[in-house]
């Protein structure tokens, strides 16, 4: 039930700006990831995100300031129920003061009043208090490119313990996954965890929809000749043809070694050949220069 402005370290005036701001500095400290022998600091880092999911609703937050909820988004105990006062005599009529309201004898609907604090049916002139579930948690995960590509499980460290994911078919840069039950405990049961996923770029690979590019390095003596090469895929090492005669730009397409698609299957690896000339060979400079077919002009096609 700690006080939200004070979790994340602001003044009850804090603008939206400045409390994103304490809660994107003190998340990147506490964020379980980076703690893992500190259970501490997940606990921590769950207040701290309670606090800025509270103060980040104008309307809880409005609550809150007005008394109405607690740190937790709970309601508050109402006129002195709860902490051990009770309400006090006084005014006209045999009512009662308490907390700056004051009721006459019989006037006040007792049920309208807990029923405007606590939301809830009434029974017995006494509203029924709801239950509030825990506060949602948000996370952001890494994931290797491989990984993606190839829908690897994926650990998500929560406070509650690590747990393994299944990562969706199209998963991208942006995915969300919603966790049931991975937030915060509550008296109505526990809030839920949103995971979004941010794919890693590769050092080789890059994405292309649902295909992988790669450009492939290849010798000269393999491009006149044409040679089986090995090639690198997400998945693992596979032998691709280079035809004779081939030329740097040319891609050839390797099928289903790319992204699960959301309509089920696979995209492609699209090769493209990269032509990679020796520097300082005496031999294939003086064949070059004596060869009759260097007189071609390989641009002609575009006019100059």
């Amino acid at each position: 039930m700690a006080d939200p402005y004070q979790t994340l370290g602001v003044a009850r005036g804090a603008t939206e700006a400045d409390i994103k701001k304490a809660y994107r500095k003190l998340a990147k400290e506490l964020h379980p990831d980076r703690n893992t022998d500190n259970p501490k600091a997940a606990e921590r880092f769950s207040q701290v995100t309670g606090a800025y999911d509270l103060l980040t609703d104008k309307d809880k937050r409005a609550r809150f300031d007005r008394g109405e909820i607690d740190g937790d988004g709970n309601p508050a105990a109402p006129f002195g129920f709860g902490g051990g006062a009770g309400p006090r005599p006084g005014g006209p009529g045999g009512g009662f003061r308490s907390q700056g309201f004051e009721f006459g004898g019989g006037e006040a609907d007792m049920g309208d009043i807990f029923e405007g604090l606590f939301g809830g049916a009434r029974g017995g002139g006494f509203g029924r208090r709801q239950a509030v579930k825990g506060a949602n948690l948000a996370y952001k995960l890494a994931v290797p490119f491989t990984d993606a590509a190839t829908l690897a499980p994926q650990r998500v460290v929560l406070p509650s313990g690590a747990i393994d994911i299944k990562l969706p078919p199209g998963v991208e840069t942006g995915t969300q996954m919603r966790l049931a039950g991975k937030g915060e405990a509550g008296p109505g049961g526990n809030g839920d965890a949103t995971v979004t996923i941010e794919v890693q770029p590769h050092r080789f690979f890059t994405r292309d929809g649902d295909d992988i590019r790669l450009d492939l390095p290849i010798g000269l003596a393999e491009a006149v000749e044409g040679a089986q090469v090995k090639v690198p895929t997400v998945d693992k090492p596979v032998m691709l043809t280079i035809p004779k005669g081939a030329s740097s730009g040319r891609t050839l397409r390797l099928k289903g070694k790319g992204f699960h698609k959301k309509a089920g299957g696979r995209g492609d690896q699209l090769v493209t050949l990269m032509v990679q000339l020796p520097t300082g060979d005496a031999d294939l400079e003086r064949f070059v220069a004596d060869w009759p077919g260097r007189s071609g002009n390989p641009r002609a096609a575009l006019g100059v």
